[in-house]
């Protein structure tokens, strides 16, 4: 159990029953090492891996915060996500748990937001194709209708960063993935137990307890991503009923998922393919867990990557003329039309 302190200083240290078991206080000055890496230094590289410190904290957290195995992730990475957390004490380590689910959680308020707002959400609308002039996007082509854009209109292009450099033309974004496979187990266990463990030499590395679920997550799963569902149920289920003691017995009904491309590798090498929000065209931003916020790819980074596209577009608008304040309209006006069709590749 690490408990840090409430504060950024980190007086924890000092307590053995605060660190975590068979560490010391100077152990922790480690992580400074982090700082200073050069931009090719992985996570292993800079730590070390041979200390308790190492095997039952700092590879871990940085496996599950990266997706990326400690040998290839990035060690300047893991240091913005170590200040941005345990850096700061406590009160920026608490977990977040959904009530219901994500959607239910994140989701659909949003949308019952921007629908107050008077914005209209449209489902099921595939962009197909962006149509540029020298100087911005003037064009969205969907499926079924094609919007022509006014100078006022700003596009936040949120989509995963393939589609997003399919769309952009010479959009340099990261291009290796590591999977993720998660387990989930019809299993109510005891309201007693923690809601979640971090699990240190098994398959799983963490443990989620759910109304009547029990979910694990293997991280940078490229070892065991391959494996058939039947024998990663079996691993999976041993190492949940060893943190949960349940003991043996039959595995319950379960799904494994397996995600291949779950989010880019954060090595050194991918980080520098990371594009900002900005683009070359002043009315086209980006924004997505793929875009470089600072963090890896996680729903921090994309609400942070988020966050940087609107702010991107309130200081446009502030900058450009009131000439049109309404909608784009479905039909595009011929002159409009035939300067964009002339600049589409």
């Amino acid at each position: 159990m690490l408990r840090p302190g409430r504060g950024p200083v980190p007086w924890w240290l000092f307590s053995a029953a605060r660190r975590v078991p068979g560490t010391r206080g100077r152990d922790y000055l480690a992580a400074l090492k982090l700082c200073r890496a050069a931009p090719g230094d992985t996570v292993a590289a800079a730590l070390g891996t041979e200390t308790p410190l190492f095997r039952r904290l700092w590879e871990p957290l940085a496996v599950a915060a990266l997706n990326t195995a400690a040998a290839e992730a990035s060690a300047r990475l893991f240091w913005q996500v170590l200040a941005e957390t345990i850096g700061r004490g406590a009160a920026f380590c608490r977990p977040m748990l959904a009530r219901e689910g994500l959607s239910e959680s994140l989701v659909d308020p949003a949308l019952a937001h921007l629908s107050r707002l008077g914005s209209q959400v449209r489902f099921g609308a595939r962009l197909r194709r962006l149509g540029f002039t020298a100087d911005r996007v003037c064009e969205l082509a969907f499926e079924a209708a094609t919007v022509t854009l006014s100078p006022r209109d700003s596009v936040v292009l949120a989509v995963p960063a393939a589609i997003a450099a399919r769309l952009i033309p010479g959009l340099v974004v990261p291009d290796d993935y590591a999977p993720i496979v998660n387990g989930h187990f019809r299993y109510a266990a005891a309201a007693d137990l923690p809601l979640f463990a971090g699990l240190v030499g098994g398959t799983a590395e963490w443990v989620f307890r759910k109304r009547e679920v029990v979910s694990v997550t293997v991280s940078a799963a490229d070892r065991v991503v391959g494996l058939p569902a039947e024998v990663l149920r079996e691993r999976l289920w041993r190492d949940v009923a060893l943190a949960l003691g349940v003991g043996g017995g039959p595995v319950p009904a379960s799904r494994i998922v397996k995600e291949r491309r779950a989010t880019f590798r954060a090595a050194p090498a991918q980080l520098r393919r990371r594009p900002p929000a900005a683009t070359n065209w002043p009315n086209l931003h980006l924004a997505g867990d793929y875009v470089d916020t600072g963090l890896p790819a996680t729903i921090e980074g994309a609400i942070r990557s988020g966050f940087a596209a609107a702010a991107r577009v309130r200081h446009d608008r502030a900058l450009t003329p009131a000439t049109d304040r309404g909608p784009a309209p479905v039909t595009p006006a011929p002159a409009d039309l035939a300067e964009c069709q002339r600049a589409l590749p």
